[in-house]
């Protein structure tokens, strides 16, 4: 067997094309002692990504020119020199866009496939899923009965982050693009409303949609959606700063009108990232685990097969075609 692999070619300036990234293929690794190695079955393509393939400051390692691309997958152990892993155990490992890779056991988390599909595990029960607890529960700090706005709403962070705050008793409003996406939220999911930001409505909707205004808005996107929803802020409200996916092909998409929002209703804004939390992950993890397994907690997932469908499905997420959670199956 052959280890398929996607490397990133070159550093996109503005949109991501498929010419970015590069295939290859290797041989299948082999563990030294203290090491295992891992088939990936399913690799999570997520919106952090595209900065990664930047060549700036960030808050966390940009992805090397020539290497394999960044990212995180679920799979089985096939070898094991570890005393911790064996043959057969399913974990989720950070081994990037291949097919097989290999590991020391850091940062590497055993998973049960018994519990919930191994797929969730990259999703609702992964990093996304603890995105939207720790963004809500540790900086949005909701309320019962008040309102809860979340843009991306049938993502992968969006759709739980509604859901989260539906269960703490808030009005949860989505904000979402068409209205097929905008029917999951309400009638799947249970929010109370959901917007769609390509009507050409989104100032009305937005207002219709809340009409005690806005006390909680946990943002994925930035630009044209955050500048509405400062319209309809209340006093002391807490923005929830997650992701700024408007401006990652164009930064000129960020630039603010309603900024005076802050002042007049002393607004709270917060951007966070999940990995400053680690204390949180096991009780966030615990807890959706357990809302999932019980089917308190929905979640849906955009699936393509093959590593080589990698690429086309990264820029399709980027622009908003994915619906839930966007993964590749890999075998």
């Amino acid at each position: 067997m052959k280890n398929k692999q996607v490397l990133l070619a070159s550093r996109p300036r503005g949109r991501v094309e498929e010419s970015h990234f590069r295939f290859v293929e290797s041989a299948v690794p082999t563990a030294n002692e203290g090491e295992f190695i891992v088939r990936a079955h399913y690799l999570s393509l997520d919106p952090y990504m595209r900065g990664r393939m930047d060549d700036a400051k960030s808050y966390a390692k940009k992805a090397e020119v020539d290497e394999v691309m960044v990212g995180t997958a679920v799979g089985e152990v096939i070898e094991s020199h570890h005393e911790k892993f064996k043959v057969g155990d399913f974990v989720e490992t950070r081994t990037g866009w291949q097919q097989f890779g290999k590991s020391d056991g850091g940062g590497v988390r055993r998973i049960d496939p018994q519990y919930v599909p191994i797929s969730a595990y990259l999703g609702v029960v992964g990093m996304p899923g603890v995105t939207a607890w720790i963004g809500l529960n540790e900086h949005g700090r909701p309320k019962a009965d008040e309102t809860v706005v979340v843009s991306a709403a049938s993502g992968a962070v969006g759709s739980a982050v509604g859901q989260l705050a539906k269960l703490q008793g808030c009005r949860a409003v989505g904000i979402a693009g068409g209205k097929e996406k905008c029917e999951y939220v309400v009638n799947e999911l249970g929010f109370d409303a959901c917007v769609d930001y390509k009507a050409g409505r989104l100032d009305a909707d937005l207002a219709a949609a809340c009409p005690k205004g806005i006390d909680v808005y946990f943002d994925n996107v930035g630009g044209p959606i955050l500048d509405a929803v400062l319209l309809q802020t209340n006093a002391f409200s807490r923005i929830v700063l997650c992701g700024q996916i408007a401006g990652y092909n164009n930064p000129d998409a960020l630039t603010l009108r309603n900024a005076r929002s802050f002042l007049v209703n002393r607004i709270q804004l917060r951007g966070f990232i999940c990995s400053d939390h680690m204390d949180l992950w096991r009780p966030a993890l615990k807890e959706l685990g357990t809302l999932v397994h019980e089917g308190k907690l929905k979640y849906r997932e955009s699936i393509v097969d093959g590593l080589e469908n990698a690429p086309k499905a990264f820029i399709g997420m980027l622009n908003g075609k994915n619906f839930g959670k966007q993964l590749v199956k890999l075998i």
